[in-house]
């Protein structure tokens, strides 16, 4: 039937509207991103699965020749960088997807930026990202 999809390893049937996922999520955080790494979102919650599908970063505003990205998460109970990539505000596109896919987080995921030029300090830098509850 149109709309329903059968799982292999559940044997069950699962129609789009139980596979939608949670609603997308969009802010913007300023701060001082040349001064020091600054936390742009934290994705997750403690103690709950998630499956996120899509983390995109907008440095539109930014002028850096050096944008840095993180990612953290916990190992074994310790945050730990789990990603980390330098970007050009000039020469990169304005939007960059930093998850292109699906990442399994089972706690918080806390994403920052850091930036080589001061006129960046006190800038807008956008995000959006989609999140699947995991049972």
């Amino acid at each position: 039937m149109p709309g329903e999809f059968y799982i292999e390893g559940k044997k069950q049937q699962e129609t789009l509207e139980q596979l939608r996922g949670e609603e997308p999520v969009t802010g913007s955080t300023v701060a001082s991103w040349q001064l020091a790494e600054g936390e742009v979102a934290v994705i997750g919650e403690t103690g709950k699965r998630f499956k996120i599908h899509d983390l995109t970063l907008s440095i539109h505003n930014l002028v850096g020749n050096q944008i840095t990205i993180r990612l953290y998460k916990p190992v074994y109970g310790i945050e730990r960088c789990c990603y980390e990539q330098i970007f050009d505000a000039g020469s990169d596109p304005p939007g960059l997807p930093v998850i292109n896919g699906t990442w399994a987080i089972h706690d918080v995921l806390r994403v920052t930026l850091e930036s080589n030029n001061a006129a960046d300090n006190n800038r807008v830098v956008d995000y959006d990202y989609m999140l699947e509850a995991m049972s």
